[in-house]
């Protein structure tokens, strides 16, 4: 029988050597950070879009140390223009999904955690081939 102390840090070796374990893991803190920006928005009685704009910014500020460090070993400050403009592109990805969904009548926090996951698998891949090539 397999002890679980022994499993837990075999899996947690695993996480180390694969990037989009670490990247899901570092992300979903990420995410709750931008998801609760942008919930807290809506709250207020934002507008979506604006509510998706702040999160979109504040949760940019917080990702590039985050993944830059975590999840692809380099973070220097000459990447962020291009974390900026993935950025921006999945910005306007999130808005055009958000759109869609409230058009359907899906009220607008479940609208945004529908998009998560797919939105965070782009900007996953977005970032591994534009923002941090080559790291490790």
């Amino acid at each position: 029988m397999t002890k679980p102390l022994p499993m837990l840090m075999n899996r947690l070796g695993a996480m180390r050597r694969n990037r989009f374990a670490r990247f899901l893991v570092v992300g979903g803190i990420n995410t709750l950070f931008g998801y609760g920006v942008f919930s807290f928005f809506i709250m207020l009685g934002l507008h979506y879009a604006w509510a998706a704009l702040l999160g979109q910014v504040c949760g940019m500020l917080f990702n590039f140390k985050t993944y830059g460090a975590f999840v692809f070993g380099n973070h220097g400050s000459r990447r962020i223009p291009r974390f900026a403009g993935v950025y921006a592109f999945i910005y306007l990805l999130n808005l055009g999904g958000l759109k869609l969904l409230l058009s359907c009548n899906v009220y607008s926090i479940a609208a945004q955690a529908i998009l998560l996951l797919p939105i965070a698998t782009m900007t996953f891949l977005l970032n591994r081939r534009y923002v941090f090539c080559g790291g490790a």
